[in-house]
């Protein structure tokens, strides 16, 4: 795909949510929900740039395209998940979820059988194991055509990056904390935060623990910007 744009040399694809959907139903690999915190890790530069397709996720994301020149809508990746979970039932095609704890796991299991028609989860393992080797197994009996992954950043980026190799076909999406909305532990913001693009903002209001996560990667992230815009390379 040619459509992108390009971020502290991270490659972004420049769709919008449903055009996103359509092209995540016609391809296989991993898709990249990039936030500000994963630009602070210099290997995730390779990784993000060798996938299939990477959407703006986070607000900062956004507001770093727009300094640049880019008018670019985020894509949340919690709602884009979930959209894959509904277009891939539609199809009558599989699912395995892998991460979070044991229980939060059974809870979005649960809760996602109860609220998407003819969803067919056929594998799903927390994100406790010690042995990838195990769960790639079961991935390649299973064959499912979408696989979420729940591991956290940069961790499920890495498993997602040797499954990949074993399951041609299948569809990979890291997604963070989002077995946690779906099994009811965590509630997702209001809308009108979720408008502003201010999700971040309510999560650490309600979880202070994650200002060690935001700061300093969000203040460093848009120094980096800033500079990128302003001052030329090589100054």
């Amino acid at each position: 795909m040619e459509n992108k744009v390009k971020l502290l040399g991270y490659e972004i694809n420049t769709l919008d949510f449903e055009s996103a959907v359509d092209y995540a139903k016609k391809i296989s690999g991993q898709v990249v929900t990039i936030n500000p915190e994963m630009m602070s890790n210099s290997d995730m530069l390779d990784i993000v740039n060798n996938s299939e397709l990477v959407i703006p996720d986070g607000i900062g994301v956004q507001i770093g395209l727009r300094i640049l020149g880019h008018n670019i809508k985020r894509i949340p990746g919690i709602q884009f998940a979930y959209r894959m979970l509904e277009e891939t039932a539609k199809d009558g095609k599989t699912v395995a979820l892998i991460g979070a704890q044991p229980k939060i796991l059974e809870n979005a299991v649960t809760n996602l059988k109860m609220q998407i028609n003819n969803i067919r989860i056929v594998y799903f393992e927390d994100g406790y194991f010690q042995d990838e080797a195990p769960v790639l197994r079961e991935l390649k009996l299973k064959q499912p055509r979408l696989v979420l992954c729940a591991l956290g950043s940069p961790k499920q980026e890495y498993f997602i990056q040797q499954a990949k190799k074993l399951l041609p076909d299948s569809l990979f999406i890291g997604v963070g904390g989002s077995f946690d909305v779906w099994a009811g532990t965590v509630e997702r913001a209001p809308e009108i935060w979720q408008k502003y693009g201010l999700e971040w903002l309510y999560r650490t209001i309600k979880e202070p623990k994650r200002i060690k996560r935001i700061f300093p990667a969000l203040p460093i992230f848009a120094l980096r910007v800033l500079k990128e815009r302003f001052i030329p390379k090589g100054v």
